[in-house]
């Protein structure tokens, strides 16, 4: 089939590749030039592993433009996957989904297309971006065929590909029939399993059909929301628990996996620590109190665990005053910057508002990241950070250290002749990953957030 996806950012780009991976056609649409043209060389924009190497494999098939007007008309199916960032009141910002929508009734063709939010939208989007449609289409003094479905997405970055090729479930809003079966057949590969893998990208073991949840489009557009609070309220919960473990003398950890092994409950989402951060949870948990105080409703749960997860990034700053009583005058050194491992993405990311917290209080901050420095550099020039090259430097001189993303390299360094080059070796395990006994050994003093 011949799909167009509207903005080549997370979403948009890698839900492209995998359709053009399993065999549609597929055009790129982004305004941003010098990453339409990145694209083209085959350069990626982001830090998502793997992707580079796909678009390798599937480029037979991709086309990039800066230009509706080169993949709207010949496109069967139109992905707007456009940024919804947080508004006023906590809720999204549609600006860029309404001028989107203007651009694809501007240059609908003829035959029949279906036009899919693939963006996390407010409820009720499906029908608006329906009606902008078709405002753009009449202001042209022609007429188009088009139905619009939702088709939230469900992706974790850092393994992105793999949720889009190997996904738990696929959800699809429309409220017509032939719609439901365009985007079924666009799937098909994928809800069958039938195409040939990536060889860097593995078939799970007793991979079945993916489940389609076929629905309405306000419900499609819940799921997502839904999903999202969901995760986050898991992550601020254990953590709630942790307080109280700390205060009764109770080890986190055990008790979250004695909670996890219960089937009902499951392991995913109860690691405590620092909390939640990245470009969903706090915008959707957001928008979903802003959507439900349209209708009267006070979502006291989802805005507990908003409450819960911001607590704990001040809780880091309470940690360090407890055990050096004065921060003034201080170096404090931060391993990890990227919200969560495997991307460079900075959007919400705790060690932002550690380090911001800290420098506030006179505290010399020094920080190091695997990949997420450049980005760093380019959106926060001012921030005071001192950027270091290695977690060795970061450590040199330091009163403490605080692991902030668990980084894999961060867990195995070598602590015997870190603690040395310390001011004072303490260090603050924010995701509770190190191996407590061989950090102590090694002459730290090791604290945690529970």
């Amino acid at each position: 089939m011949k799909v167009s996806i509207l903005g080549a950012g997370y979403v948009g780009l890698t839900t492209g590749v995998c359709l053009a991976f399993l065999g549609h056609k597929v055009t790129c649409v982004d305004p941003d030039k010098r990453k339409i043209e990145a694209l083209e060389r085959g350069e990626v924009p982001f830090h998502e592993p793997h992707l580079a190497e796909l678009i390798e494999l599937a480029k037979h098939n991709l086309t990039f433009t800066t230009e509706y007007a080169q993949a709207i008309p010949e496109a069967q199916v139109v992905f707007v996957a456009v940024g919804t960032p947080t508004g006023q009141g906590g809720a999204p910002d549609l600006q860029y989904l309404r001028s989107a929508a203007h651009g694809v009734g501007e240059h609908l063709g003829p035959h029949f297309t279906v036009i899919v939010n693939k963006s996390t939208v407010p409820i009720g989007s499906g029908n608006w971006v329906g009606s902008l449609v078709r405002d753009a289409v009449e202001a042209r003094g022609a007429s188009a065929s088009f139905a619009v479905a939702s088709n939230p997405e469900f992706l974790r970055e850092g393994t992105a590909l793999h949720d889009s090729l190997y996904p738990d479930r696929v959800v699809i809003g429309a409220d017509e029939s032939k719609t439901a079966e365009v985007l079924y057949s666009l799937y098909r590969p994928m809800l069958d399993q039938t195409f040939h893998e990536p060889p860097f990208l593995p078939r799970p073991d007793r991979m079945a059909a993916v489940p389609l949840i076929s629905t309405d489009l306000a419900s499609a557009e819940l799921i997502k929301y839904a999903a999202n609070a969901f995760l986050s309220l898991k992550i601020s919960y254990i953590n709630e628990i942790g307080l109280l473990a700390e205060r009764v003398g109770a080890n986190i950890q055990h008790v979250a996996r004695g909670m996890g092994l219960d089937a009902r409950i499951g392991t995913r989402f109860l690691q405590a620590g620092i909390g939640w951060g990245g470009s969903c949870f706090g915008k959707d948990t957001a928008a979903l109190v802003a959507t439900a105080a349209e209708y009267g409703l006070d979502m006291q749960i989802v805005r507990g665990a908003r409450d819960v997860n911001q607590r704990q990034r001040e809780r880091v700053v309470e940690k360090l005053l407890a055990e050096m009583k004065i921060l003034k005058g201080r170096t404090i050194g931060i391993l990890g910057l990227a919200f969560k491992p495997d991307t460079d993405d900075l959007r919400e990311a705790p060690a932002l508002d550690v380090a911001k917290k800290l420098i506030e209080r006179g505290v010399r901050v020094k920080a190091h990241d695997p990949v997420a420095m450049d980005v760093f550099r380019r959106h926060y020039p001012d921030s005071g950070v001192i950027l270091c090259d290695t977690a060795e430097e970061v450590a040199a001189g330091s009163d403490a250290v605080l692991l902030i993303t668990e980084w894999p390299e961060y867990r195995d360094l070598d602590w015997d002749k870190l603690a040395p080059t310390m001011q004072s070796p303490v260090m603050l395990d924010c995701r509770h990953v190190l191996d407590r006994a061989r950090v102590e050994r090694a002459g730290f003093k090791y604290l945690s957030l529970a």
